[in-house]
């Protein structure tokens, strides 16, 4: 098997695994982790072949720009004490620690090589907490927490990373000069973000087709992180502003078709590249023990005490800072969290992809030819924490979220959509008195989108209604239930109809397929 072929099968691999972690229980990326750790062991599968170099380019952006675009800036401005405290203090703190712990075992590995093991052992992956956060259903508030500390734990890991590598390069390291790079990484990162995240709302402007608007929003992360990196900057940063800006300037309220696509496109992307990624630390591990050899038992005390300061030094760092959150809480944005939900985040705190490319992308020698020092045991130890944290972690969460008694209350997160769409069939209500009073139309018409307006009001909320018109409530909600079952038979009939068509000569097969999206929609609207 070639390496094309090894990559196609993970792919497929990535899709399979999808209904198999539903109908499991287990996470996504962990089950491709154990998929790829059984490839690995298989004769006859090669040894994965990457440049390390080309894994953060390719992996992280589209990975940290989906997750960005689901995101709102108004949240980060609300919750901007706990991912200062999440995102870069307890990488910061974790960082130091691991540096220290492992430069006492290993005296001889220079500071700042220990310095690099602890930033590339710092981040929790955001893919993987959100995917094993998702499976076992915890609440909105701890998702969001975990999302955007791990959009901002990257850009704070892969600096000091990259400050400290430099330095065991080359020899040659000063404070001054390293807080002056990260702050004008930081700079340069966020005019980057502004600045492609405009040209991109710009640009889509220009463009009528959803799928051209689409494909240009693929470049865009890929845009920002190249061009970020080159300057000088953090490219996981200008893809997180890039990101966050387009997402508070979404398409117009109209633009139906480019959600759509875009909706179904990103999830695919997250999908595939999840997939892959997570398959590949798997496959990995292969080759990382036989660059070790047969010295990898001498590195397991080691990778132990490494793993233990980056689980512990989280929790004690979390119970502290809950409490300082909760203390300065200040409204409904910034929700304190209770002890349970804080032990949750804390073994929520898996490492994944940003680690392993970092692990990866440790220089082979220095600039005067030396070998990197304590190459070989600080990839080994990186891969120990990620899979310890992937598949002890990850696969006891849910038992430990069970245990807890945490739920996503789902009767509170219906109620709110609910209200949501409470809230947007008022909104057509107020714009038909609007359109009545403006142009005159005719009192048949507005009765009847009236009509329609207020049926959807009670198959909502029949609970909002005055109590005399409670009665008449609940059976317009029934009503309203069975005309919906009719038209859906109608629908159904409809596509049925469309799919015959299209199979036979002389039809086009374009047209078809348009014909029947419109009648999908249909099919999913409220």
């Amino acid at each position: 098997m070639g390496q094309l072929s090894l990559f196609f099968l993970v792919l497929l691999a990535s899709v399979v695994t999808m209904p198999l972690a539903r109908r499991t229980g287990m996470p996504q990326p962990v089950l491709m982790t154990l998929l790829g750790l059984a490839m690995a062991v298989i004769p006859w599968i090669p040894d994965i072949s990457l440049d390390p170099e080309l894994i953060l380019p390719l992996v992280l952006p589209p990975l940290i720009f989906a997750v960005a675009r689901r995101a709102s800036l108004h949240y980060f401005k609300a919750n901007i004490r706990s991912i200062l405290l999440l995102a870069v203090a307890l990488v910061v703190i974790t960082t130091t620690l691991v540096a220290v712990a492992f430069h006492a075992l290993v005296p001889a590995t220079p500071i700042a090589a220990a310095v690099a093991l602890g930033a590339l052992v710092s981040p929790p992956d955001p893919v993987a907490a959100v995917a094993v956060a998702g499976s076992v259903g915890l609440p909105r508030r701890l998702v969001a927490v975990l999302e955007s500390e791990g959009l901002f734990n990257d850009v704070t890991a892969i600096v000091i990373y990259s400050l400290a590598v430099e330095a065991v390069v080359s020899g040659d390291f000063s404070v001054p000069h390293a807080l002056l790079r990260f702050v004008l990484s930081a700079v340069v990162a966020v005019a980057v973000g502004i600045a492609l995240g405009w040209l991109n709302a710009r640009l889509a402007g220009m463009l009528d087709d959803p799928t051209q608007q689409v494909a240009l929003n693929l470049l865009v992360p890929f845009a920002a992180y190249t061009l970020a990196e080159e300057i000088e900057g953090s490219g996981v940063l200008a893809v997180v502003v890039c990101g966050l800006y387009l997402a508070d300037r979404a398409a117009d309220a109209d633009d139906v078709g480019y959600r759509l696509v875009g909706g179904a496109f990103w999830e695919i992307i997250e999908i595939l590249i999840t997939g892959v990624a997570f398959g590949l630390i798997g496959l990995e591990l292969a080759t990382v023990l036989k660059d070790v050899g047969a010295g990898w038992h001498s590195m397991l005390g080691d990778a132990a005490l490494v793993i233990a300061v980056v689980v512990l030094v989280r929790l004690i760092w979390l119970l502290p800072a809950a409490w300082v959150s909760k203390r300065l809480s200040r409204g409904e944005d910034d929700i304190p969290i209770s002890w349970r939900e804080t032990v949750v985040l804390w073994w929520s705190g898996m490492r994944g992809v940003a680690t392993v490319a970092l692990a990866l992308a440790v220089p082979l020698t220095t600039h005067h030819g030396q070998p990197f020092p304590g190459r070989d045991r600080i990839v080994f130890i990186a891969f120990c924490v990620v899979l310890f944290t992937l598949l002890v972690q990850g696969l006891s969460l849910p038992w430990l979220v069970n245990r807890l008694g945490i739920d996503a209350r789902l009767d509170l997160r219906e109620q709110q959509e609910r209200m949501l769409w409470w809230q947007a069939a008022k909104a057509g209500l107020a714009r038909l008195a609007e359109l009545e009073e403006e142009d005159r139309l005719p009192i048949e018409l507005v009765e009847k989108l009236r009509a329609r307006q207020h049926d959807r009001l009670a198959r909502l909320c029949p609970e909002q209604y005055e109590e005399e018109e409670a009665a008449e409530a609940r059976e317009r909600v029934a009503q309203v239930r069975r005309l919906r079952e009719v038209e859906q038979e109608l629908l159904a009939a409809s596509r049925r109809e469309v799919l015959a068509v299209r199979g036979r000569p002389g039809t086009d097969p374009e047209l078809v397929d348009q014909v029947l999206r419109s009648l999908d929609l249909r099919s999913d609207r409220r």
